[in-house]
């Protein structure tokens, strides 16, 4: 989520996968998935595709028809499409990333409109890790919020740690992914830790990677 906020301020970010990049990967992870988490940047999107009030949150305009076809095809397909339904905000970024910020939680239809969304709210950190808890295989692409900070890390603290104790196979992907969990000491108790996240969605898409097919073609 981090990436995407930086990219809001016209930071160089390399080859790191915004959030509004992964919104695209939703409509095959549907046809795969029995469930499909929203966390981070690209929730505010489909908050605001339902016609909620999400302050200074980060929103893609262009990806709103995109985000109510996809809540459509979930129900069309009779697959759980889940959303926060609280949510952490604070008046701004915080700055420094780590540096100590105010924050409270709001319903995530009714974000004040000079507050910004960082994180999942309690409600909803409960609500994902019960999901995660009864799944038989996780894939995790992305933080819940602005990990790097202490005060916003709760979220994904609380998914994290609902995959350490998760009966499941845990595959994580993706840098922010990766550091979040390792940061949390969890790390261990993953299946599979991968830093590359948008490889890893592209193989779940059923896409030709490079480096596997020169591989298998030796």
């Amino acid at each position: 989520m981090a990436y995407t906020f930086l990219k809001a301020q016209g930071y160089e970010i390399g080859k790191s996968l915004v959030d509004n990049e992964k919104i695209d990967y939703c409509k095959d992870m549907l046809e795969k998935a029995d469930t499909l988490i929203i966390g981070g940047g690209m929730a505010f999107t489909f908050l605001k595709a339902q016609g909620y009030e999400i302050g200074k949150s980060l929103v893609d305009m262009e990806k709103i028809d995109y985000c109510k076809e996809m809540m459509a095809k979930a129900e069309k397909l009779g697959k759980k499409l889940l959303l926060p339904v609280d949510t952490t905000v604070a008046a701004g970024f915080p700055d420094p990333i780590d540096g100590p910020i105010e924050v409270s939680v709001v319903a995530s239809n009714a974000i004040p409109a000079d507050m910004e969304g960082l994180d999942i709210g309690p409600k909803t950190a409960e609500l994902y890790a019960d999901a995660v808890k009864s799944a038989k295989t996780v894939v995790w692409n992305g933080p819940m919020g602005v990990f790097e900070n202490p005060t916003l890390a709760k979220g994904t603290l609380s998914v994290a740690k609902a995959l350490a104790e998760a009966s499941a196979t845990t595959i994580i992907g993706g840098g922010d992914s990766a550091a979040a969990v390792n940061q949390m000491g969890l790390g261990d108790k993953m299946s599979h830790i991968s830093t590359g996240g948008g490889a890893s969605l592209e193989f779940l898409e059923g896409k030709e990677l490079p480096g596997v097919y020169a591989a298998d073609d030796k």
